[in-house]
């Protein structure tokens, strides 16, 4: 499955079929937060955080991917990313674009 940012794929004729979307709800367990808590009295990169985020990310692909794949299409174009803090240490992910065939 191709997956791109832009509206379109060069070359290629495009048959719209419509909007998909995966998301997900990651959190850190207690332990992990109170570190975190710490670190930022410091400064510098939150790892966990950061490992908590690239793991939402890639699970929400893969759903967008998959309901794409339930679609019957060639690629989604127009992929984006959307975030929102649900509570303190946990954080939603949404990826999204449109499913398109490409005419043969």
């Amino acid at each position: 499955m191709l997956l791109v940012s832009t509206e379109y794929i060069g070359g290629k004729e495009l048959e719209m079929l419509g909007l998909v979307k995966g998301s997900t709800i990651q959190c850190k367990n207690f332990g992990r937060d109170v570190t975190q808590a710490f670190k930022t009295l410091v400064g510098g990169e939150l790892k966990a955080y950061t490992e908590m985020m690239n793991e939402a990310r890639d699970i929400a692909m893969q759903r967008m991917e998959d309901e794409a794949s339930r679609l019957g299409a060639d690629a989604v174009v127009g992929v984006r990313y959307a975030t929102s803090a649900i509570m303190q240490g946990a954080a939603e992910v949404m990826a999204y674009g449109t499913a398109v065939r490409f005419r043969r």
